[in-house]
């Protein structure tokens, strides 16, 4: 991969100019100095960049330095932010965190890193505006949050203690070992996204995907296989379908007691299929591994 040539004091163009653009998004510098000359006011403004993000202090724009200005750079927006595993962080998150806190759904600190809090409150939102609650910051989120900027916009942020209450933040991503894992490209990133977000809700999980474990799965694992409709199990695995989400968790906790019985235990999860809605490949694997992850929790408390 070809690796980006250090942008330095003096320097003219375009990249400059880019540069400038995403220091005055940051109100680092000031739109009426945005002229694609990297000169002192440039310099002054990548310095206290570097300064306010934990990078070496220095007025060449590195890879580095250009890396993290992008993602401090984003608008409300801009992508689609969901937990995972490394957090999603930037200007976009503070924006949306303030937004959310400014209407009574509170993040806890307006840090700019999408984590349990900032997903919980984002789900609280969802719920209350009668939308999908994922957890997934995508178009209808934004189109309902710029709807009400009139009621945030300018206005302080709750930022009282939140805690956390669905099932998957609970100590049961710590008690429960289980391998998740799946024999198809969609079913395998479902899988991925499962250990992701449980990672990303609890760094002592013990819930993994078959991809990120380092050994083989032991005796005392929990395998649990994501298969779409045409795939065929072993008959004596317990099989659950997707289908009916009201009472996938009880579904789920029924045929977790009968493969418990079994040597290794061992379950099956069917998806309905490849998409949820109309939504894309992505925003579909992520859904089921949220909806997934939340029904396996409940049925494993």
């Amino acid at each position: 991969m070809t690796r980006m040539e250090t942008i330095t004091r003096h320097d003219t163009g375009a990249a400059v100019e880019d540069v400038q653009q995403r220091l005055a998004v940051i109100d680092l510098l000031a739109q009426a100095d945005v002229d694609g000359i990297f000169g002192d006011k440039t310099v002054a403004a990548v310095r206290a960049f570097c300064a306010q993000s934990g990078l070496p202090v220095g007025e060449n724009v590195t890879e580095k330095v250009w890396k993290a200005l992008v993602d401090a750079s984003f608008c409300l927006g801009d992508r689609t932010l969901y937990l995972r595993m490394p957090h999603f962080h930037g200007h976009d998150v503070v924006e949306l965190q303030h937004a959310l806190g400014a209407l009574g759904f509170a993040c806890g600190a307006d840090d700019g890193i999408f984590g349990a809090y900032s997903e919980l409150a984002l789900r609280k939102f969802q719920l209350n505006m009668g939308l999908p609650a994922d957890g997934i910051a995508g178009a209808y989120t934004y189109a309902a949050i710029r709807n009400l900027h009139h009621s945030w916009e300018g206005k302080e942020a709750v930022h009282e203690a939140v805690h956390l209450g669905f099932a998957r933040a609970a100590d049961v991503l710590e008690r429960n070992a289980l391998c998740l894992f799946g024999t198809d490209p969609f079913t395998r990133s479902v899988a991925s996204r499962m250990s992701n977000l449980a990672l990303a809700t609890n760094p002592a999980s013990k819930i993994m995907s078959a991809d990120s474990l380092l050994v083989a799965p032991d005796q005392n694992m929990l395998l649990v296989h994501i298969v779409l409709p045409e795939e065929d199990t072993v008959e004596s695995v317990p099989r659950v379908s997707f289908e009916d989400e009201e009472t996938l968790s009880l579904r789920l906790e029924t045929a977790i007691g009968v493969a418990d019985a079994a040597s290794p235990s061992r379950i099956a999860l069917e998806l309905s299929s490849t998409r949820w809605e109309d939504a894309g490949e992505g925003r579909s694997a992520q859904h089921f591994a949220i909806t997934l992850l939340d029904a396996l929790c409940s049925a494993l408390s």
